[in-house]
């Protein structure tokens, strides 16, 4: 028997599903938004394309991607099935360097998340100064997988698009429910037809040439942005409260490296459910007390509360760093926050950052806030293609420079044109990326 997976749709309201308060409450306020990644990353697009006043063509092109790729990805399962799964690959724009974008493994991956990422990148790339254009691929397989599931299904993946992959053509990294092992597994499979090609992937282990500080890197850019950030608000870190939606790698590292510089995180979220201590939780206890497979709810240092009342935890920072669209319209006057800084890519519709932006809520946008992972991306290729190894402090040193900068200049940009800092960042971004195109000919 086959079984190809798709892409569920809400499930309607029946006899049998748990209408407990607690339930109805968490589903109403931790499902996405109905608009898609997509959706939010055009309507940004279209706002800096209209301020740069770029021509309806020109506009056409930087909207729309290079290539797209689309492969079938059959896995026999330990249940006997044939369980058929559909990977992607997506390369936004390249004018400005090799397409670079992490590969994400869940079951609701699309099309349009791809490309929406994918674009993402090539805006994001172009703000932090690093030369690559953007990509983004993607499995709609489950997280479930079994160790020699996930590599069936890597291995296959890269089988099937090795032939559009190169280090100097694109770059793949870790994302959603891939890691250095996944990334160890995409090196070997290409490396099979290639040769030895380590700067293929980046986020690889360290025994194969993987870069120190590249996995807290995401988490880390996020600090040192918050720390630049801080001034916007009046707070500094060191008194700091924090509230972080999603403990994966991002919000996990956020965390850790917040509380080492005197910052309370008093609130938490993942998957399921929520905690809160406001007196500071203590996160090197809570991440590994995860780790160990425990909920967050059994966590002894904190209580668990009401989704309402985590989103409505008193703070100066919140960081959403889960999936895409998670503060939308029916949560967003919830928060009672001084700032949001979002380390999961566009974790706020449209509509969500208006009626932040009428309380005074400042946002610090995913283009700007999460792209460290990127910025040490760039520096494990460097390092491979030039056969170096840095140690940890001059990579966390160099990110620190490349993470300041890039504010530096969205703040700038920000107060020039008297727009938000999201609609400055792309702007930025935009901007680059044209730049890059005109002068090598392409439009």
């Amino acid at each position: 028997m086959i079984v190809v997976a798709t892409r569920e749709k809400p499930q309607a309201a029946t006899d049998d599903v748990d209408r407990s308060p607690r339930v109805a409450n968490r589903a109403a306020f931790t499902r996405p938004a109905e608009i898609s990644s997509y959706e939010i990353v055009n309507h940004f697009f279209g706002l800096a394309a209209e301020r740069l006043e770029l021509p309806d063509d020109i506009a056409a092109v930087l909207r729309s991607s290079f290539r797209e790729v689309q492969v079938q990805i059959p896995v026999r399962r330990r249940d006997g099935r044939i369980h058929v799964y559909s990977g992607y690959r997506v390369q936004h724009n390249g004018v400005r360097g090799p397409y670079k974008g992490g590969v994400r493994y869940h079951p609701d991956v699309e099309l349009d998340e791809v490309r929406a990422l994918a674009a993402l990148m090539t805006w994001k790339t172009a703000i932090v100064g690093v030369p690559y254009g953007g990509a983004k691929g993607g499995v709609n397989c489950p997280a479930d997988l079994a160790e020699d599931e996930l590599e069936q299904v890597t291995r296959q993946f890269i089988q099937k698009i090795g032939h559009v992959l190169g280090p100097m053509r694109d770059i793949p990294a870790p994302d959603v429910n891939t890691n250095a092992q996944v990334m160890a597994w995409m090196m070997d499979e290409y490396s099979k037809s290639n040769g030895y090609s380590p700067a293929i992937v980046t986020g690889k282990p360290i025994a194969l040439g993987g870069s120190l500080g590249r996995a807290s890197a995401t988490g880390r850019g996020l600090v040192y942005v918050i720390r630049e950030a801080a001034p916007l608000i009046g707070v500094s870190v060191k008194d700091m409260r924090v509230a972080i939606q999603g403990f994966g790698n991002v919000g996990s590292w956020a965390a850790r490296i917040l509380t080492e510089l005197g910052a309370k995180v008093v609130a938490v979220q993942d998957e399921h459910g929520e905690i809160r201590n406001d007196d500071g939780i203590d996160v090197v206890a809570l991440d590994e007390h995860l780790r160990q497979g425990n909920h967050i709810e059994e966590f002894p240092g904190a209580d668990p509360v009401p989704v309402m009342d985590f989103m409505a935890t008193p703070t100066d920072v919140f960081i959403p760093a889960a999936l895409g669209g998670m503060i939308h319209g029916d949560n967003a006057h919830l928060l009672d926050t001084k700032m949001v800084v979002e380390g999961a890519n566009s974790p706020t519709t449209p509509r969500a950052e208006r009626m932040l932006e009428e309380r005074g809520i400042t946002i610090v946008p995913d283009i700007v806030a999460n792209a460290g992972g990127v910025v040490v991306s760039y520096f494990e290729w460097v390092q491979n293609l030039q056969h170096l190894h840095w140690e940890e402090r001059e990579v966390n040193d160099k990110l620190g420079t490349y993470m300041r900068r890039a504010f530096r200049e969205v703040q700038r940009r920000a107060h020039q044109d008297d727009v938000s800092l999201r609609v400055a960042a792309y702007e930025i971004g935009v901007e680059r990326v044209v730049q890059a195109a005109r002068t090598r000919g392409y439009i």
